[in-house]
């Protein structure tokens, strides 16, 4: 068995785990809202953190307890990264914040894929040996929506007779996927997909040197996606998928094999290369799709997309003949990956079945 340390669940590859970030970016209206009730006395005891992933919420989270347990007092969420309780809580050692996370499994020293009922057992734990020492205490439980079915009956026991000075911060990619009573005994935050600016802003903090713009378009305004797309060269990729349509419906057969060769490479820390062509293609379609209804999309996520996409939707019928296709082959591919079929095989299938489609 490997003593490789097991990768924290609710950390994106290739990041810092998001206690590390000081600083909130381009999600301002949340922020205030949460300040706002704060500062005037409504702090409620359970917030629901909302919104794609990637977009922040996880940073959100960390940096209201960051703020609350601080007491930094400052407009903007913000608090000194000297202060001891921040550093207790970047070290996880703060003993008035309780993190809800996925678990290991014992036996098999894995990650679970769900948060159990036994994690939302020691947070009711954690309340109860805490009140004795009074004071506010928080909770983070990321992701929400990860929880089993009794793990979120659970976690709805103690929102219905929530402890007091507690404040629970609820970070949920699928919130639909929580129980309507659980959303119920939240107030929501709900955070946007961030602007090519902002992303340029949170990169740059990321020490990462990457063209902003084409990474937003590329990533929906998700900064973990845009991290996984940098990590893994996806801007590149997506500039092969362009070429290989420069000329439709004429495409080169050895560059649409080099690129499906790319998808067998071996899944790393970034990702895998398969999920990552796949997705590529998705998105291009998408967007092809997309043009012909509104027209290219800006910014552009490689030199010469628009031109190209222009070209090959002209109307509302060639979008729904792109949309179709990217539902049919896209299914296709992922449904043969998920029986072990060869990658590369699968990916130039799907290239190949969209360059014989005629009505396109």
């Amino acid at each position: 068995m490997s003593d490789e340390p097991l990768p924290e669940p609710d950390r994106v590859p290739g990041a810092p785990h998001p206690r590390e970030a000081a600083r909130v970016i381009g999600q301002d209206g949340a922020v205030a809202d949460f300040i706002a009730a704060a500062q005037a006395h409504r702090l409620h005891h359970a917030w629901l953190l909302s919104g794609p992933r990637g977009t922040g919420k996880a940073t959100l989270a960390w940096n209201i307890a960051k703020w609350l347990l601080s007491d930094a007092g400052t407009s903007d969420l913000t608090a000194p990264p000297e202060d001891p309780v921040v550093r207790r809580i970047r070290a996880l050692s703060e003993p008035r914040l309780h993190l809800v996370r996925r678990p290991v499994d014992e036996k098999s020293q894995r990650l679970r894929t769900e948060i159990t009922v036994d994690e939302i057992r020691r947070l009711q734990g954690f309340f109860h040996m805490s009140a004795a020492e009074g004071g506010r205490r928080v909770a983070i439980i990321d992701a929400a929506d990860e929880m089993n079915p009794a793990a979120a009956n659970a976690l709805l026991k103690l929102l219905e007779e929530p402890p007091a000075q507690a404040v629970l911060l609820l970070v949920a990619h699928q919130p639909g996927r929580l129980l309507p009573t659980i959303r119920s005994r939240c107030r929501e935050l709900r955070l946007h997909p961030l602007a090519p600016e902002d992303l340029g802003r949170v990169l740059a903090d990321l020490g990462l040197d990457h063209d902003a713009a084409q990474l937003a378009a590329l990533s929906g305004g998700s900064v973990g996606e845009a991290l996984r797309l940098a990590g893994q060269d996806g801007l590149e990729v997506y500039r092969r998928i362009i070429a290989l349509f420069a000329d439709y419906p004429r495409m080169d057969r050895r560059a649409a094999a080099q690129l499906a060769d790319l998808a067998a490479g071996r899944a790393g820390a970034d990702g895998d290369p398969f999920d990552l062509v796949v997705t590529l293609i998705d998105r291009f379609l998408t967007r092809a799709a997309r043009t012909g209804l509104l027209g290219a999309p800006l910014p552009e996520a490689a030199a010469g997309e628009a031109e190209v996409l222009t070209r090959l939707a002209q109307g509302p019928e060639a979008a729904r003949l792109w949309a179709g296709a990217q539902a049919e082959l896209s299914a296709r591919a992922r449904a043969g990956r998920a029986v072990n079929l060869d990658p590369s095989a699968l990916v130039l299938d799907m290239l190949i079945g969209l360059a014989n489609q005629p009505a396109l």
